[in-house]
């Protein structure tokens, strides 16, 4: 499956340059099924080859990675809960998915939408719950292209640097996507953890206020 991703994606972006990889961006900030891992990478082999420069490529992958959040966010904004819940098995959105992401922008706020660029599944639905608590767009766009920026042209340099050798590009990937998987586990069963004994400490103190009364 992943090889024939590589090949679609790196055709559409020998096909069309530049523009491919702005359209591949936007797909990849939306709900749509586009890793950027098996996107940017890629582009950068590209650069490596000849075809392509480093700067162009983090231009335009940026600018994707903007209007595809963008329209995240105002499907966030317009059609909130109800229209995901009808419509996001199409893209393979889970339920699961979305409220971790809603969680996870709730406890950390607006820095969540420069962080969510890291991390796997989280930086595809991060937008929709900013739109749903209505997050100041010019924030939202701001930390959208710092963080989309960064990401993107750290993969491009992977890209770059490990050439045409796409299996050893996969490998790390599925590595750090491990690391940040884990990682983020973690801290919402800490969060969970705690918030459960934070509610029995409280009901402890009740039931004690209602023993005495």
């Amino acid at each position: 499956m992943f090889e024939f991703l590589v090949h679609f994606f790196t055709q559409i972006m020998s096909t069309a340059g530049y523009a491919g990889i702005f359209f591949l961006m936007v797909l990849e900030s939306m709900v749509a099924p586009v890793p950027s891992e098996a996107v940017m990478p890629f582009a950068g082999v590209l650069w490596f080859s000849g075809e392509m420069s480093f700067w162009p490529i983090v231009i335009w992958s940026t600018l994707g990675s903007i209007v595809g959040s963008l329209i995240s966010y105002a499907i966030g904004l317009y059609g909130g809960r109800p229209l995901l819940q009808k419509y996001g098995k199409y893209v393979l959105l889970k339920e699961h998915d979305l409220a971790l992401t809603e969680r996870f922008f709730e406890k950390y706020g607006d820095k969540t939408i420069f962080v969510s660029r890291f991390i796997p599944v989280v930086r595809h639905l991060i937008s929709i719950p900013a739109g749903m608590g209505k997050m100041n767009l010019y924030k939202f766009i701001f930390y959208t292209a710092l963080g989309a920026g960064l990401w993107n042209a750290f993969l491009a340099y992977a890209g770059y640097y490990l050439g045409s050798r796409w299996v050893e590009i996969r490998k790390y990937s599925e590595i750090i996507d491990i690391v940040l998987i884990l990682a983020i586990v973690a801290t919402v069963v800490f969060y969970v953890y705690k918030r459960r004994g934070a509610n029995s400490v409280r009901s402890g103190t009740n039931t004690t206020v209602s023993g005495h009364d």
